[in-house]
């Protein structure tokens, strides 16, 4: 029998806390997340659980502990690679000023992705299963309403092609419309490669964080508890 594969993304005692006499923000914690999963994490405001996506980006320093993808720790010049595979959509999207279509450029003028190019074929097909037309892509990013400027950040994510997406309370802000659009793309996303993808969504919703995943966690100050929302 063949071995499992490793997690994509592993978290061993990854803890963050301000100082030594502070309570931690984040507890050092172990979670693995598996090719496949749906992983929901339900918790308080301030629980720590956009500490804990965060410190799973690599967009803030842990305190202890380390982050493994695909078996292998991400120290140093892997860490753009990483974050290539690994992204993290906000609560709060950030866009530069511009059209839609520029803020999907972006990103490929990075160093890490300079060898790829945009392909606007899955843009269209994106912002049509968006519920868009493609005037949307002409749109300036400081005329967009909220549930806009979300559908293009997750539409940028997307394209490019990660394994994994952490998504921190995504929705939260947004009509129920442009929510209904933005789980539509996550899950044609997810469900165009189910045995290589893989996410985790936080959410004060327990009935979108039920049917949005296949796994719940909570958070409860700083701890991560492996049980189910009750």
């Amino acid at each position: 029998m063949s071995p499992s594969p490793p997690a994509l993304v592993e978290a061993l005692n990854l803890g963050r806390a301000n100082g030594p006499a502070a309570p931690p923000l984040l507890a050092p914690t172990c979670f693995s997340l598996f090719a496949g999963e749906r992983v929901a994490i339900s918790g308080s405001s301030g629980s720590g659980k956009s500490v804990f996506l965060r410190l799973l980006a690599l967009l803030d320093p842990p305190s202890s502990g380390e982050i493994r993808w695909r078996g292998s720790p991400v120290t140093g010049q892997s860490i753009p690679h990483y974050r290539s595979r690994v992204c993290y959509l906000a609560q709060r999207p950030a866009l530069v000023d511009g059209t839609v279509l520029e803020n999907l450029q972006l990103p490929f003028t990075l160093k890490v992705l300079r060898h790829r190019t945009l392909n606007m074929g899955t843009v269209h097909d994106l912002v049509e299963l968006a519920g868009k037309t493609r005037s949307f892509l002409d749109k300036l990013s400081t005329d967009l309403s909220g549930g806009e400027a979300q559908i293009a950040a997750l539409i940028r994510v997307l394209l490019l092609e990660p394994q994994v997406i952490l998504f921190d309370e995504p929705t939260s802000a947004l009509d129920p419309d442009s929510a209904a659009s933005v789980e539509g793309l996550v899950m044609h996303w997810f469900e165009a490669a189910v045995q290589s993808h893989a996410y985790a969504w936080v959410s004060h919703d327990q009935e979108q964080a039920l049917r949005m995943s296949s796994r719940q966690l909570k958070m409860q100050q700083g701890v991560l508890q492996a049980e189910n929302i009750e």
